[in-house]
């Protein structure tokens, strides 16, 4: 942690296993960044990327961020005897190992799998049980909204004195010229406006209403799905999606690669994003940065990610999501206004800052054993 000035380099364990991913989305991007520019900033200090046994051969294919970083395999047993070496312990995603380390921070990013139906109850109790165990454990807790804290407080019983909020980066989003967006449009059919959504088909992004939504549309405008077709309650919206009247005006194209997620943002008209549920919103803050107007929902975190630079809407109001969507398409003097805030609002967002922060959780105390403050019962 060069930043704070200290005599002594310390050794940092961080579980990279997230950081490795075919199609990597909200955790993998967050665990990416925070990685390569937490290693740069404090370039003093040694970092030890942990992977688990179904990563480790893996990470062997991409080359480490930097000079001040080596590879360790992540399982129970080998913790104990190396992680008494080490100063710190972070797990980029709401679990930690068995074993007490010196000073141990972990990072929640959401707690959808306890806050609502937008799991399998087998998943869900499993990982009650695994965020519940990793809170104890845990000497500080980074959360990346002041929605996801309350909600570790609320589920979780950790004291929110002990939690600090960190929020997520964003890359900037290249330009194009628009004879490459031109092309880009022809090869994937997209031959009108369209409005995008960004992320996995499942019931908490809360697809059948916005596809109800833009079925009311009076415009020719196409809906474009970018997000594995693969989540939870993906049949029952991709049969909706199917059964819809204007099916042949939506397109659903899977995951697709960050290349083309780019250029669908500068491509798009607005990007309709009323999800029930986020501990962050990363396709929020990437379109603000790809000039891109958005719709989104006025609660969970994307309320407070958003601030002033989005229409915000009732995720449950399929007449309010139609509505400020056709308000975004049809009032171009609408749309300059949530480009110019949100020019401003993605500003405040950076991977630099986001580093920062986290270096400075590093310095907080240790305190063993944390106690719930409470219990809440199981959900579903």
């Amino acid at each position: 942690m060069a930043d704070l000035k200290r005599k002594t380099p310390v050794k940092i364990g961080l579980d990279a296993s997230y950081s490795l991913s075919s199609q990597p989305s909200g955790v993998p991007v967050y665990c990416r960044n925070l990685i390569r520019t937490l290693v740069g900033k404090a370039s003093e200090d040694r970092f030890f990327l942990f992977y688990r046994i179904n990563r480790i051969f893996r990470s062997f294919l991409e080359r480490l961020p930097a000079s001040n970083c080596s590879r360790r395999l992540l399982e129970e047993p080998s913790c104990p005897l190396f992680g008494r070496r080490l100063g710190l312990f972070h797990g980029l995603n709401g679990r930690l190992p068995r074993y007490r380390f010196k000073r141990a921070v972990t990072t929640f990013h959401d707690m959808f799998f306890l806050a609502g139906d937008y799991c399998t109850s087998s998943f869900r109790r499993r990982f009650d049980v695994k965020a519940r165990e990793t809170a104890q454990r845990s000497d500080w807790i980074i959360t990346v909204s002041a929605f996801t804290a309350d909600q570790v407080v609320e589920y979780l019983g950790y004291p929110r004195e002990r939690i600090t909020v960190v929020r997520s980066g964003v890359d900037p989003i290249p330009t194009y010229s628009e004879e490459r967006l031109q092309r880009f449009r022809q090869q994937f059919h997209l031959d009108a406006p369209f409005l995008l959504h960004v992320g996995t088909i499942q019931k908490r992004k809360n697809l059948n209403r916005l596809v109800a939504a833009f079925e009311k549309l009076p415009t020719d405008h196409l809906l474009v799905l970018a997000g594995s077709p693969r989540g939870y309650g993906s049949e029952e919206i991709l049969d909706r999606i199917e059964r819809s009247p204007v099916r042949n005006r939506i397109r659903c194209l899977g995951y697709v690669k960050s290349s083309i997620l780019h250029q669908l943002y500068r491509s798009a008209t607005v990007l309709a994003f009323p999800s029930l549920y986020e501990g962050f919103g990363f396709p929020l803050l990437e379109a603000m940065a790809a000039d891109l107007p958005a719709v989104t929902s006025n609660s969970s975190a994307l309320s407070e990610i958003a601030g002033d630079a989005a229409m915000q809407v009732d995720p449950e109001d399929t007449e309010a999501v139609g509505s400020a969507l056709h308000e975004v398409i049809t009032d171009p003097g609408l749309r300059e206004s949530l480009v110019e805030r949100g020019r401003r609002r993605v500003s405040q967002f950076s991977w630099e800052a986001t580093a920062r922060q986290t270096l400075a959780v590093y310095q907080k105390p240790a305190s063993f054993n944390v106690p719930p403050r409470h219990s809440s019962p199981l959900r579903g």
